[in-house]
């Protein structure tokens, strides 16, 4: 007799549907039509076994070892997924920090040039006081002519290099 075969098992090669002529009789098939039915038989249950290993043949790992690691597989991806995610926020919340820095740093930036600008103003503003007041103090003041730069001069002298 043929004993039940469990999914996965390799069929016993001795006990071929050949070695069974008597059945053929006695359930009134044939012997020969039987044989070649149970010959059949043996070779979709040994297809089915051997499918997974044949279609797994480029794998580098059996398949009956990757079909065990599924849950592994599903949990490495499912942690991979977790820190992907993790790593993503982060990188979303640096951009965020770094983006609001260089805002802040912008805003500080254009703050100062505008009090330069203003201070330049009050500079030349300062400056032309100051030129007035010579200029009126000038011809009250004896100093020889020679050692003191008036403005005239300044520009003179810029103007001739």
């Amino acid at each position: 007799m043929i004993a039940a075969m469990m999914p996965g098992q390799i069929p016993d090669l001795l006990m071929t549907a050949g070695s069974l002529p008597s059945v053929g009789p006695l359930a009134g098939i044939p012997a020969t039509t039987l044989t070649d039915q149970l010959k059949l038989a043996e070779l979709y249950s040994l297809g089915a076994v051997l499918s997974p290993l044949i279609l797994n043949r480029h794998a580098k790992r059996p398949f009956d070892v990757i079909k065990g690691e599924e849950g592994d597989d599903d949990e490495r991806k499912k942690r991979r997924r977790e820190k992907n995610k993790v790593a993503a926020a982060r990188c979303r919340n640096r951009k965020k920090e770094r983006t609001d820095f260089l805002q802040k740093e912008s805003e500080r930036l254009e703050t100062l040039n505008s009090e330069l600008k203003s201070q330049i103003e009050e500079l030349k503003s300062e400056r032309q006081q100051l030129i007035v007041m010579l200029n009126l103090h000038r011809p009250t003041c004896i100093v020889r002519t020679d050692s003191v730069k008036s403005p005239e001069s300044d520009q003179r002298s810029e103007q001739s290099d």
